[in-house]
């Protein structure tokens, strides 16, 4: 419309009712047009859910198995459901979703490193009835955020599994690394945030993400750790692990992921000292559970160690914040998280260098005395 045309400032503005009139009569007047554009051809859905529930892989405690090995372990299992589909960014062998692409390869999709065609089409999948599995480098799902944004907001259920999270992964350095997936899975709309720290975990979560709501994220390690807990463990969203625990707890220790087993460790040396600390498995980032953490306020007397492979702006520490805001108590937080740009090393080196390492959370309880 010339009157419009080149002029800034028109975005967003309805157009003044004598303006529409004559952009009616620049565009050529009043006509009845109809464009039909080409559609697909009508697609059956999904095949119903399989009767049988599937058989979720079973590790022997104690045994050091990786987290994204236990996801592949899960999805595979869950591929007996006829429903269920896998896609991946080109780094299956990584991610362990090729064992469901072995195994199911007619219901597996390679996306390549196009990270937002891999999240597009899992929305796309989902409103065929399929329940899809999406998976890539935790890092490299940022390059796919506003496509995950746009899925919280169009209410689609999806599952993402970010691999290869924090400074945890070791040599493959800084580009690698995921450390600020938490706050951005965090901040959709409607999400479940969910950072096992063992394998029986892992399996039992990947399992309820099949059928939940929304967008759900799992967050996996490289490195394979002890398995802390029996198979017939729950693990229910929301919900948390007491590792460690007493009435005479003088601090807790608040770790997910990889920082559970650096605190249990720094929780062994304490007690050598005389210092009682819980342990607290976060495993569900994303509803949190508050009942949990404002029972450690008030059994240690508000002295709270907080240890994210993370950086510090919202991840876990935020989270455990933001729950404890309105508590009517004395609460000293102490947040390990990584600070600085990490380099390339060993994982303890990398951990001992963010400063959350072992030493570094028995010191921070020891100064919370």
């Amino acid at each position: 419309m010339p009157e419009v045309e080149n002029q800034p400032g028109w975005h967003g503005k309805p157009l003044k009712p004598d303006m529409a009139e004559r952009a009616v009569t620049a565009l050529g007047g009043v006509r009845q047009i109809r464009v039909t554009g080409p559609q697909p051809e009508p697609a059956p859905p999904a095949n119903a859910p399989a009767g049988e529930p599937p058989v979720l892989p079973r590790y022997d405690r104690g045994a050091k198995v990786a987290t994204r090995n236990a996801y592949g372990d899960a999805l595979r299992a869950l591929g007996s459901r006829p429903d269920v589909v896998a896609l991946d960014g080109e780094v299956s062998d990584s991610t362990r979703a090729d064992k469901f692409g072995e195994t199911y390869p007619d219901r597996f999709f390679e996306m390549f490193i196009s990270e937002q065609q891999l999240v597009a089409a899992a929305v796309g999948l989902q409103v065929r009835g399929y329940r899809p599995f999406a998976s890539t480098f935790a890092a490299f799902f940022s390059r796919a955020y506003d496509f995950i944004r746009m899925a919280g907001i169009s209410q689609a259920d999806i599952a993402l599994s970010g691999s290869h999270s924090g400074v945890e992964i070791g040599a493959d350095g800084p580009s690698q690394m995921g450390l600020e997936d938490l706050a951005a899975m965090r901040a959709v709309q409607g999400s479940t945030v969910l950072y096992p720290s063992d394998a029986v975990s892992c399996a039992a979560l990947v399992a309820q993400m099949v059928d939940r709501k929304g967008v759900n994220y799992l967050r996996t390690t490289r490195g394979k750790y002890p398995v802390l807990y029996d198979n017939e463990d729950a693990f229910p969203v929301g919900g948390s692990k007491l590792l460690r625990g007493g009435d005479d707890d003088h601090v807790a220790l608040i770790g997910a992921g990889v920082t559970v087993h650096n605190c249990l460790a720094a929780a062994d040396e304490l007690a050598g000292e005389g210092i009682n600390a819980r342990v607290i498995d976060l495993y569900s980032v994303k509803p949190l559970d508050r009942e949990r953490l404002r029972d450690a306020v008030r059994v240690t007397g508000g002295r709270l160690v907080v240890v994210e492979d993370h950086y510090p702006q919202g991840g876990l520490g935020s989270a455990v914040l933001e729950s404890l805001a309105d508590l009517a108590e004395p609460v000293r937080v102490t947040h390990l998280a990584v600070r600085g740009l990490p380099t390339s090393g060993t994982p303890t080196q990398l951990m001992d260098q963010a400063g959350i390492g072992v030493n570094d959370i028995v010191a921070a309880a020891r100064a919370s005395m």
